[in-house]
């Protein structure tokens, strides 16, 4: 069978939001990163330019968009340079996608930020999105392209398999969680528990309640993402005081702003595990914390887009 990534094939673009995440996916399909040229003139504009012939090509534009907000400019630049340069297809790989907490509009006079950011991703010209563990997942519904969404559920699976844990309650944070929680417990043979929670304002979490059996088990947390660690700290000391052994989290973007890794550094947990959706500096890594890739799920997605594969045969 020929390889699908051959000359003439696909093409491999990043932005500069992410760049060891996407050497890693370019790594694992053994193809390279193309060269583009990313400046910024004095007054801090933007200058994007595809340095190689993408004429006719399947174009894979990689770039999450995290703070600032440079990095979804520098995206739409990419979107529109490859459009203007007549690739066949763009296919834009967001491993975080920003603004999904804005996905309705729950007080008078505020934005529903995920909707505009899928305007401007359709409109600057992408033809596909992948993405990897969307705060909601209806903000699929934004798009009027296809999306791809992935889990990160199956590396997280991978990884707390191997360290054969026994007597393990997967604990969902909230209730948005509660699906994302309740597949690890699956796959994991847990059994499940939910924190009560109460959010006065937003950043701000109050624990109120546990739902579950946790005395004398080990207690793993998982979520979406971990932004200022309100929620996981306050949810580590409530099952702690409450008789659980060993606490582990896992956390798809690790956002960790404001106090986060102090936090996280202050609660009785044994392992914090993240992946790389989101660059997690060297500043901001503490004892405990593990940062895992998904590079190989992101790599296997583009090359099954390609292929023109089912993506949710990763799932499976």
């Amino acid at each position: 069978m020929p390889d699908p990534f051959a000359s003439g094939g696909p093409m491999l673009l990043a932005g500069t939001a992410n760049r060891p995440l996407a050497q890693e996916i370019a790594r694992y399909l053994d193809y390279p990163l193309g060269e583009v040229t990313i400046k910024k003139f004095s007054d801090g504009e933007i200058f994007v330019r595809i340095d190689e012939n993408v004429r006719g090509r399947d174009l894979f534009i990689i770039q999450s968009t995290t703070a600032p907000g440079d990095n979804i400019i520098e995206l739409l630049l990419l979107i529109d340079a490859a459009r203007r340069a007549s690739a066949a297809r763009i296919h834009a790989v967001v491993p975080y996608f920003g603004y999904a907490r804005q996905d309705r509009k729950d007080q008078p006079r505020v934005a529903i930020g995920a909707k505009l950011m899928a305007n401007m991703i359709h409109s600057a010209g992408a033809d596909r999105l992948l993405s990897v563990d969307f705060h909601q997942h209806q903000i699929q519904g934004f798009f009027d392209i296809p999306v791809d969404h992935l889990y990160a559920s199956p590396v997280f699976t991978r990884y707390f398999r191997e360290k054969r844990l026994t007597n393990l309650v997967v604990i969902s944070p909230d209730v948005g969680s509660a699906k994302m929680a309740r597949g690890f417990a699956k796959r994991l043979d847990a059994t499940m528990g939910i924190i009560d929670k109460r959010r006065p304002q937003a950043n701000v979490a109050e624990v109120m309640n546990v739902i579950g059996e946790v005395e004398g088990k080990d207690c793993l947390l998982s979520d979406d993402m971990i932004d200022t660690a309100g929620t996981m700290a306050e949810a580590a000391h409530a099952l702690k005081a409450l008789g659980a052994q060993d606490i582990y989290a896992c956390a798809t973007h690790a956002l960790l702003s404001g106090p986060a890794v102090e936090r996280l550094s202050k609660a009785p947990f044994k392992e914090i595990v993240v992946t790389d959706t989101v660059p997690v500096p060297q500043e901001k890594r503490f004892p405990g914390l593990t940062v895992i890739s998904v590079g190989e799920l992101l790599g296997r997605a583009i090359r099954y887009t390609h292929s023109n594969e089912s993506v949710s045969s990763l799932f499976e």
